[in-house]
């Protein structure tokens, strides 16, 4: 069952390009690693963003597998 404050905000960030997802979730990263607590619930979301990272990356690796027929 997803959390209910954070539903919303995993459904902002999934609309997010790769490179702004990476720095997002790199970002949260360090600010948690540096000043702990400092974001409620700042595991949850970096593991929720971990893993729209991890989608995103399969998603791109099948766009970049397609072959297009040669023109006639």
């Amino acid at each position: 069952m997803a959390n209910p404050l954070l539903a919303p905000l995993m459904r902002f960030v999934s609309k997010l390009s790769y490179p702004r997802l990476f720095l997002l979730t790199a970002a949260l990263f360090v600010i948690d690693t540096l000043v702990p607590d400092i974001v409620p619930f700042a595991d949850e979301i970096l593991l929720g963003l971990g893993t729209l990272l991890l989608a995103n990356l399969r998603g791109r690796k099948g766009r970049d597998d397609v072959i297009d027929a040669p023109p006639r």
